[in-house]
């Protein structure tokens, strides 16, 4: 198995799949892309040179190396990175942010940050405040170095939240960070739980459904994903929706590893889940969707060199650059159906 070129990523929006659904179960969203298809986003992991994760060849804190990468997404149709941040619990991933928000402006990209939940019972919610506190006042203000790169919705910085220990009141957060002039966009993962009213919407998350992980991976997030959009779509389409994509999984290098795996298919699994909104929005593109990751080495999702293919004879060529490169008007138009 090789990967495609960097090109192939972005081709991938004009495929996609039917299913049957009742139309009036599932309402128009108020919070719609700003263009004819969603932005896309990748989820970046920022502690790669630190020496409790595995050497993947560059260091998180090298700006030569962000900058290629951030040149890299942007040909492939990525147009902003999503960083892991943990606050002051990981001060090697905070230096690895403030690095790539100024680079992020200098090549014309854009950054956003996905907070890792504290795990701890007590203190949770203080330490969020805290955290995202500290986040505003070192990044998002006028004086930040790159500000003018964060990632915006209607006017408002979005922030995506990654939930641990579930120990957090999230409503005493959404209190404290909607001082903030503009306030946040809080988006978290999953559907809406405990406090629906402190988030302005959700995202989907690699999971392989409620058949859950099977050996040989097959269960690809089909049925995760069916129920992801369609409960959105039918129960809170008043929220903002962000679709998710992923490649693969398998976290075997991982020190935390517990043998999951998700089967590539031969980059079918990408095509399938990139493009899942189409099923049950296909007049209602939602604002982003998020390539799931751009580097996480150890879970095995990384598509910075591309996503995986086969060939049908089984000897592994990649797909030529050339024939991977689709114009924007073929990735805005409506795909075929089968």
């Amino acid at each position: 198995m090789l990967r495609l070129s960097s090109a192939a990523l972005f081709l991938l929006l004009s495929f996609h799949g039917c299913a049957a659904h009742n139309p009036a179960q599932i309402q128009a969203l108020k919070y719609k892309a700003v263009g004819p298809v969603p932005q896309v986003l990748a989820v970046y992991e920022a502690w790669f040179g630190h020496p409790s994760h595995i050497n993947v060849g560059y260091s998180s804190h090298d700006a030569s190396v962000v900058s290629r990468q951030m040149k890299e997404a942007k040909s492939m149709g990525i147009s902003a990175f999503v960083v892991d941040w943990y606050g002051d619990r990981e001060p090697f991933i905070d230096k690895s942010y403030e690095i790539m928000q100024s680079q992020a402006e200098k090549n014309h990209f854009q950054i956003a940050m996905m907070y890792d939940e504290s795990n701890d019972e007590d203190g949770a919610t203080d330490e969020a405040i805290a955290d995202l506190t500290m986040f505003h006042e070192t990044y998002l203000l006028p004086k930040s170095p790159g500000h003018q790169a964060y990632l915006t919705y209607q006017g408002r910085p979005v922030i995506f939240v990654f939930p641990k220990g579930n120990h957090t009141d999230w409503d005493k957060v959404r209190s404290a960070v909607s001082q903030w002039n503009p306030a946040p966009i809080l988006i978290q993962e999953n559907l809406p739980g405990k406090y629906p009213n402190a988030f302005d919407g959700y995202y989907a998350w690699i999971n392989p459904g409620k058949a859950g992980w099977t050996a040989d991976g097959s269960n690809w997030g089909q049925q995760y994903l069916d129920d992801f959009y369609r409960t959105m779509g039918s129960k809170y389409a008043d929220k903002i929706v962000v679709g998710g994509a992923w490649a693969q999984f398998n976290d075997s290098k991982a020190s935390w590893s517990l043998n999951r795996h998700i089967s590539a298919r031969c980059g079918q699994t990408y095509r399938d889940t990139f493009d899942y909104w189409r099923k049950v929005f296909p007049n209602d593109p939602p604002p982003f969707v998020i390539v799931e990751t751009w580097n996480d080495h150890e879970e095995g999702t990384d598509v910075e060199g591309g996503i995986p293919n086969c060939n049908k004879n089984g000897s592994g060529s990649p797909l030529s650059p050339a024939a991977a490169v689709t114009t924007p008007a073929q990735q805005a138009a409506p795909a075929a159906k089968n």
